[in-house]
């Protein structure tokens, strides 16, 4: 007999008939440890995925994402459409490239424009003309919807209401952007955040606080 055709060495004192019970209960231990293993690995790799949208969550409810228009200076007024007509939208970027804005011509003449990124978890708004009387803004993701008119949370989880784009319409039926509004905040406001330390005589026609001697100032240097 070859060395190759020798048969397998049995250990001292073993009993050849239990060898493949043998080999089967260890072959049923690894799989289970290994089944353990998996289950172990999918348990931390769900924990880390849903820390890390718990962690986003607060973000967003701190705060921690940036606002609409949240930018340096006062904005330019930016040229939306040459004409809007009543059950009409547009998208459009104001004050940044990277702050979607939708305007909406409401059935009465109205101009609404708003920021179109949700207040829930950032994600597009879109207008819905065909739901109610005056159409809907609606955020897709989480089924969140504002009021076209107010821009207040009608529906769903966004906590806030959107952040508002001040809209003007100019004697040649053209709409411009000329500022932004936080969620909650007045137009008033508004105007008086973004142009107060400007030289524009908005802030002094609105009676902004910190304007009139601003104005004064600025006449005594003439």
């Amino acid at each position: 007999m070859s060395v190759t055709e020798q048969p397998p060495a049995q250990p001292p004192g073993g009993d050849p008939h239990q060898e493949p019970d043998l080999a089967r209960a260890a072959l049923h231990d690894r799989i289970a440890a290994d089944s353990l293993t998996t289950r172990r690995d999918y348990l931390r790799i769900v924990a880390t995925v849903s820390g890390g949208l718990a962690v986003g969550g607060l973000g967003v409810a701190a705060g921690v994402l940036p606002r609409h228009g949240d930018t340096e200076g006062v904005p330019e007024p930016k040229k939306v459409t040459d004409r809007l007509l009543p059950g009409q939208s547009i998208s459009f970027r104001y004050p940044g490239e990277e702050d979607r804005a939708v305007a909406v011509r409401l059935t009465d003449g109205t101009l609404a424009g708003y920021s179109a990124i949700c207040t829930h978890l950032a994600c597009a708004v879109l207008w819905r003309k065909e739901r109610g009387s005056e159409g809907e803004l609606y955020c897709p993701c989480h089924e969140g919807v504002f009021d076209v008119r107010t821009g207040e949370v009608t529906a769903g989880p966004p906590p806030r209401p959107l952040p508002r784009v001040l809209l003007t319409e100019e004697a040649d039926g053209s709409v411009w952007a000329v500022a932004t509004a936080r969620s909650g905040e007045s137009t008033k406001d508004a105007l008086c955040r973004e142009f107060k330390d400007s030289d524009s005589p908005v802030a002094g026609r609105l009676g902004c606080r910190g304007a009139a001697v601003q104005d004064q100032n600025q006449g005594e240097q003439r």
